[in-house]
Parts: C-alpha cells; sequence; structure tokens
C-alpha cells in the first residue's frame, strides 16, 4: 500500500509540473526573410509576453499591455532586437535598420510585436550566416523560427534557432526537396513531443487498452495480442482523423477559429480521462479517438502555419509534418504499451495509474479548458 500512495504521488507531481510547464504554447518567435537586389527584407514577430518579461512593458503593473505602453517602449524594443540578430554575407556584418513603424499582429497563442527591418547586404555569392540569441539568457526552451527565401527562388528553407543551435547558415540556393521533407519530419516530431495535450489525449486513450471491462471493473487484457489490438484501433483512427484535417486545414479548404480548436482538444483529454473512470464507450474508443482526432488535426496545422509554409513546396511541408507528427506517436505508443502490459495485473497500474493517474489528467485538462475557452490568465 505503500508503495501504492508512493506512485500515486509521484503521479501527482509529475502531472503538475506538466501543467505548470505547458498550460500555453512554448515561447518562440517567428522570422521572415526574403532576399533582394542589395538587401534582405526581414519581418520579426515577438510575442508581447516575451517582450514584457524582458522589458518590463506594463508600466502601471494592472496585467494588461495597451498599445501606448507598447509603443512608449518602440526604442527599447529595436535595441533589444539588434542586440539578438546577426547576419553575416561573405564574411561581412550587415547592417540593419526598421524600414516601418512598428505594428501588432494576432497569433493563435497571443499578441506579438512585428518589427518590419532590413539588412544592408548584397545577395551573398558564397555564404550567409545568421545568429539569433533572442530570450535563451532568460528562457532555454525560446526557439526562433525562420522561412528563409534565397536570393531568385521561390522555394523557402526553414531553420530553428535554439539554445543549442544558435548559429546557422542559411543556403545560397533553394533547398532540395529531400532538405525541405527532413526539416519538416523533424519539426512535426518536435512538436508532437512538446504538445502535452495531444499526448494525454492519446495516453488516456490508451491507459484501458490493457485491460478489459468486466461487470464495471477492469480486469487484466488476457493476451498482449487483444491489448496490441485495441492499441492498433485507436492508434489508426485517431491518425487518419487528424491527417484527413491537417491536410484540409493547410490546403486552405477548412478553417476554424485557434480558440475554439484550442478549447476542444482540451475538452476531449477530460472526456477521454473520465470515461476510464466508469468505461462508458469502453469498446469503441477508437470512435473517440476519431472525432477527436478531427479536432487535433486542427492544432496540429496551426501548429505547421505558425512555422511557415513553403509555397513552392507546400506539399513536401505537409506530407514531412504529418509523417513527423506519427513518427513521434509511435514513439510515444512503443514506449508506453510493453510497460503498461508488464504492470497490467499490478494494483498500482488499475488504481494508481488508470484511476487516480486519469483523474489527474482530467483536472490539468479541465485548467487548460479554462484558460483557452475563457482566456483567463492563471498563475501558470
Amino acid at each position: 500500500m505503500k508503495r501504492l500512495w508512493t506512485g500515486i504521488a509521484a503521479l501527482f507531481l509529475f502531472f503538475l509540473c506538466m501543467g505548470s510547464a505547458w498550460a500555453h504554447k512554448p515561447s518562440d518567435s517567428y522570422l521572415s526573410l526574403r532576399a533582394q537586389q542589395d538587401h534582405i527584407d526581414i519581418r520579426w514577430d515577438i510575442a508581447l509576453r516575451d517582450l514584457d518579461y524582458v522589458l518590463q512593458l506594463d508600466r502601471d503593473g494592472n496585467g494588461e499591455l495597451t498599445w501606448g505602453e507598447v509603443r512608449q517602449r518602440n526604442d527599447d524594443i529595436l535595441r533589444l532586437a539588434f542586440a539578438h540578430l546577426l547576419l553575416v554575407g561573405d564574411g561581412q556584418t550587415c547592417p540593419m535598420q526598421p524600414t516601418g513603424p512598428l505594428m501588432l499582429d494576432k497569433h493563435s497563442d497571443g499578441t506579438y510585436a512585428v518589427l518590419s527591418l532590413k539588412a544592408g547586404c548584397a545577395a551573398p555569392q558564397t555564404t550567409l550566416k545568421m545568429r539569433y540569441s533572442l530570450l535563451f539568457d532568460v528562457d532555454p526552451t525560446h526557439r526562433g523560427l525562420v522561412q528563409w527565401v534565397p536570393p531568385g527562388g521561390t522555394a523557402t528553407q526553414a531553420l530553428v534557432f535554439s539554445g543549442d543551435s544558435a548559429e546557422q547558415n542559411l543556403q545560397v540556393r533553394a533547398p532540395s526537396a529531400l532538405e525541405t521533407l527532413r526539416q519538416y519530419v523533424v519539426e512535426g516530431i518536435w512538436h508532437i513531443w512538446i504538445g502535452f495535450d495531444h499526448i494525454l489525449f492519446l495516453l488516456s486513450l490508451l491507459l484501458p487498452a490493457v485491460l478489459v471491462r468486466r461487470q464495471r471493473h477492469w480486469e487484466p487484457a488476457p493476451s498482449l495480442k487483444s491489448a496490441l489490438f485495441s492499441v492498433l484501433k485507436v492508434v489508426t483512427a485517431f491518425t487518419v482523423a487528424h491527417s484527413i484535417t491537417l491536410s484540409l486545414a493547410v490546403l486552405g479548404f477548412v478553417s476554424l477559429p485557434s480558440r475554439i480548436v484550442e478549447s476542444i482538444i482540451a475538452a476531449s483529454v477530460v472526456v477521454a480521462a473520465l470515461n476510464n473512470l466508469r468505461g462508458t464507450i469502453e469498446k469503441r474508443r477508437w470512435v473517440m479517438a476519431f472525432v477527436f482526432g478531427l479536432i487535433h488535426g486542427f492544432g496540429f496545422a496551426s501548429a505547421l502555419a505558425d512555422l511557415g509554409l513553403p509555397q513552392g513546396a507546400l506539399a513536401l511541408a505537409l506530407v514531412g509534418f504529418n509523417l513527423g507528427v506519427e513518427l513521434g506517436q509511435l514513439a510515444i505508443v512503443v514506449a508506453f504499451v510493453p510497460v503498461a502490459f508488464w504492470l497490467r495485473r499490478t494494483v498500482f497500474y488499475r488504481v494508481g495509474v488508470l484511476t487516480f493517474g486519469s483523474i489527474l489528467v482530467a483536472i490539468v485538462a479541465s485548467y487548460w479548458f479554462i484558460q483557452r475557452a475563457f482566456d483567463v490568465q492563471g498563475p501558470f
């Protein structure tokens, strides 16, 4: 019994930390660079919440940023940007200057400041390097998502700058199809691994896969074969569903407001977790996976849109990102199922993991739902 409660306490701490760390989308900024005849045009979108954290834009401390508060710090924002972005073409530093006024734009996770800049360097013939270091000193998880259109090109190179990849080469030629595919596969894997709402939904559906419901009680599945068949139905339904809506959204056929999508995704986690307590639709979890998977696909599409879509290689980006999502998802399933099957006969799994784990998941997801649906900013 002591081990059971120790395990439950560990689960509680895990989900509490998860909720604290991932209630919001991770910190990203977005840069679009396009080579011109004698300079490079730059659009840089930086989240106001990040700028406020570094520069304390909220002068009156009321928790709400106004346009006036942001505009008054225009020069400070520019100095911050220039200090953390460097372009070097053929060994020469490209001086940067603003080309337009500071503007604001809405992203799926809030309001961003938009900087319009120009780097004064001619299209390089050999090398072009970029160094990005915004927020790395205060937030090691921050990333700079870059879309680069090389000289005379229509294809786009996608790059991700992080603390361990703060300096990278920008290609002076259009990226190959294989390079584009690889870039978006990696991004798809990364997205599913940092998307705890997607992971919790999938795990909530998989938790009962190694059990069977008899007379209102969960009992161990008789064989690995039956458990794997249950897993296969759930994973296949989820994969097919989110692939459909991901493709439709990216290709512009269907669009839903991000606030609604993110709220329903949180609600789907609550429903899936609570279902484990009663087993109401135990034999049709694949149906739940398919129905809610359609909504999760719109969430994936929003993440892909934030990365930027290369118009010259849209199909490759879509295929690569979706393939990455599936590979990341498969890795989670492969890591989870053997352990769950091994523990399925224990009280720890049936009570500690399935029952108490599902309750904790439902609590965390309910918190996400309240934040997303009612735009509530909590303590984390």
